[in-house]
């Protein structure tokens, strides 16, 4: 049986998913398919494991390092006040994936972790983004992730982008 993610990814190679932002050396970035937390992003691995320690070390500085950068872009192009970087895989545990939540003072009830917001309001129909803001959205993150790139490529870091 197929992973949520390998799901995801499958549909990036097929040039189907809405939600797709940009690939990177060793992830693909995408858009939440809920909005709740405005600019919330998923830098999904392309390594099928469940564990960071279970991948090589080089490519797991690699993947770390790149989920800071979309962590920024995701800061920059929608933002936020704060950021949540959250690597759970309690639900789908077979596939590393990051989630990104930008945070805002007044983007909840009361403060906490966004899992607890009841998940009827966080996975509502009404907070799917619609055509055009999903393609606002993928726009925004990707000028950001590129602009980050080119800077990092300026300074000499090694970020590089899969075209």
């Amino acid at each position: 049986m197929e992973c949520f993610a390998c799901k995801r990814i499958k549909m990036i190679k097929e040039k189907t998913n809405p939600y797709f932002v940009k690939e990177l050396e060793t992830g693909y970035v995408v858009i939440g398919d809920y909005q709740h937390f405005k600019g919330y992003t998923v830098f999904i691995c392309k390594e099928h494991v469940a564990e960071l320690h279970q991948l090589p070390y080089q490519f797991r500085i690699k993947y770390l390092e790149e989920m800071s950068v979309v962590a920024e872009a995701v800061f920059r192009a929608f933002r936020a006040e704060k950021l949540n970087c959250e690597l759970l895989g309690n639900c789908d545990n077979t596939h590393s994936h990051w989630h990104i939540f930008p945070r805002f003072s007044d983007d909840m009830p009361k403060k906490g972790p966004v899992w607890l917001l009841p998940r009827e309001e966080m996975y509502h129909m009404s907070q799917k983004p619609s055509e055009e803001e999903l393609k606002s959205m993928v726009s925004k993150l990707k000028n950001e992730l590129n602009e980050l790139i080119i800077d990092s490529v300026m300074n000499e870091k090694n970020i590089n982008i899969i075209e």
